[in-house]
């Protein structure tokens, strides 16, 4: 690992200044690309509007006229956060303004992501009766057999998604994604639930356009900005000014006491103040308990907790997701280190030298966890990474991660143009993909996915880079600019401050079982001066140097009543 200065362009900077931002937080955002301060004081009014999202005034009238025929809508979700925000976001705006809308979900481990033929048949047989439309959510893009499916079985299908297409889109009466062929809208990167709020935006539009309400009395769409900020950042994808946008606004509403139940719930057991919550806590907190009801049990309770209208119901669910997510842990513990194991027996046996990508199987791995675990082992290895499990249909399940310059899904694409017959579904992210392969392909699917990264990635690409935006002066060490810092949106494409110190460690031992707390004595070059602080390394075992430049985050910790700041390791870098 080697750190990298950010830029920060002192004319900028400067500009930053005089406005009035923070000295610091100037420094920080002229880093990132932002030349006013206007940029991060965005009201909805600045909001791209929804005419420029191909399909949404279709999607508009498609709906509009669908709640004056008192027609019977179903949602169907994904199994992930941006999934399950996206269809309660749905659900909850569809109903406020007068439709008959209920939800699918599909399982992850019998049906399989989106709207399949064999979840087209399962919405057609629900006790409640085959609704007369499907709305999918964060789905339906690459759904062409499922949504002719639907078709015959005398549904029609409106895809709201924001995948990247495949090669034929399906016979849906509307598309709405922005990176369908053909879409003007500048924000390719809206998650699936910002997609489906788009959507409501344009049919409020043209309900009020009917005559269905005045701009007064018209519905609180706003009042669905905290589930649109927590699908956004819980799936990770690029934070540019829309997105930033939609995801600063949410968290305005969550801190001044405005949000769902649910939300608030989750919030409360996993220990993070709803008052001063950020976008870390809707990343590393909410996020990962709604994902793991899809990874080991069912969405349904993810969707219900953030659906639910009361307290008390939205505690029992939010407690509930907490354990599936202690059991997540677990497992993921437990395939993470088997996976570290087996990569050590590939190195010594010669056959992990000079790779450019790592495949991963066992049988004995969780097919719910394979993304998570891809996720680690590229943070650790600064490789693409495939992870597979068996799927309970018979077929290898695969999830993977990519780093910056290698795109997985095109690699995907490519892999099954090489290897006929070896990939049976794939889809996904330029970052994140998922693909299902015969149970014997694992060997064929290693192979080809290390010819791409072979191909497409060069020495520089593979080398391991973490951009640091340098040391932070002492008299900013404290609890006011950690929560000066916490305040602001940081994400994807847009990362939160690491700052960089050499350090001489003076004490260190193990935090729990996973972690590492030390203290460090930070060195700033001056003669003489030093500064004693407290650092803690999560998901770290092993023992830092005596002498080391480390890459780290500022947070605060409340304990007893007094607010503290410590240093949070990012990375370790190498030295020679």
């Amino acid at each position: 690992m080697k750190f990298v200065l950010r830029d920060a362009p002192p004319r900028i900077v400067h500009r930053l200044q005089v406005a009035g931002m923070h000295p610091l937080l100037a420094r920080l955002l002229a880093a990132r690309g932002v030349n006013n301060p206007a940029e991060m004081e965005p009201e909805l009014s600045a909001l791209l509007p929804p005419s420029l999202l191909k399909g949404t005034e279709q999607a508009a009238r498609i709906l509009a006229d669908a709640i004056v025929r008192g027609d019977a809508l179903c949602i169907v979700a994904d199994y992930d956060c941006d999934g399950a925000t996206a269809c309660a976001v749905g659900l909850r705006g569809l109903r406020m303004m007068g439709a008959r809308a209920s939800y699918v979900v599909p399982n992850r481990f019998t049906t399989g992501y989106g709207l399949s033929p064999a979840v087209a048949d399962l919405v057609a047989q629900r006790p409640e009766g085959r609704p007369d439309w499907i709305v999918t959510v964060d789905n339906g893009i690459a759904s062409v057999d499922g949504v002719a499916r639907a078709r015959q079985l005398g549904m029609r299908v409106l895809v709201t998604d924001h995948h990247l297409p495949g090669p034929q889109l399906p016979e849906a009466e509307a598309i709405v994604n922005p990176n369908q062929p053909g879409c003007p809208f500048p924000s390719k990167n809206l998650a699936g639930v910002g997609v489906m709020f788009y959507v409501l935006l344009a049919l409020r539009a043209e309900l009020r356009a009917r005559g269905a309400f005045t701009t007064a009395a018209q519905p609180r769409l706003d009042s669905l900005l905290d589930l649109v900020a927590l699908g956004t950042v819980a799936d990770v994808v690029r934070l540019d000014a829309n997105n930033r946008l939609l995801v600063a606004q949410g968290l305005k509403r969550m801190r001044a006491g405005r949000m769902q139940p649910g939300l608030r719930a989750l919030l409360s057991v996993a220990g993070r103040d709803a008052n001063y919550v950020s976008a870390f806590d809707m990343g590393f907190a909410v996020g990962p308990r709604i994902n793991a009801a899809g990874r080991l049990a069912d969405m349904t309770l993810g969707i219900e907790c953030l659906l639910t209208d009361d307290a008390e119901q939205a505690l029992h669910l939010a407690q509930t997701l907490d354990a599936i997510n202690r059991e997540r842990r677990g497992i993921e513990s437990t395939m993470r280190e088997q996976a570290q194991e087996a990569l050590v027996r590939l190195q010594q046996q010669g056959d992990a030298t000079d790779r450019a990508a790592i495949s991963l199987f066992s049988a004995d791995w969780h097919e719910g966890v394979v993304g998570i675990v891809a996720g680690r082992l590229k943070e650790i290895h600064h490789r693409p990474t495939f992870v597979f499990a068996p799927g309970t249909d018979g077929y290898l399940r695969g999830s993977g991660r990519s780093i910056a310059g290698f795109h997985l899904r095109d690699a995907l694409d490519l892999i099954s143009k090489r290897e006929p017959g070896l990939l049976l579904r794939f889809g996904g992210h330029a970052a994140a993909s998922g693909c299902t392969i015969p149970i014997d392909g694992f060997t064929r699917f290693a192979a080809a996915f290390e010819g791409v990264a072979q191909e497409w990635l060069s020495p520089e690409l593979l080398a391991c880079k973490l951009e640091v935006d340098g040391e932070l002066p002492p008299e900013w060490f404290v609890p006011e600019i950690a929560q000066l810092l916490q305040s602001q949106v940081w994400g994807q494409g847009f990362t939160a401050p690491i700052f960089a110190s050499r350090i001489e460690v003076l004490q260190q031992g193990q935090l729990g079982s996973n972690h590492l707390k030390a203290r460090v004595r930070v060195l700033d070059g001056s003669p003489g001066s030093s500064m004693i602080r407290d650092l803690v390394a999560w998901n770290r075992t092993d023992f830092l140097p005596a002498q080391a430049h480390v890459a780290w985050r500022l947070d605060s910790n409340a304990w007893k009543g007094r607010t503290q700041v410590r240093m949070v390791l990012e990375a370790v870098e190498d030295i020679g």
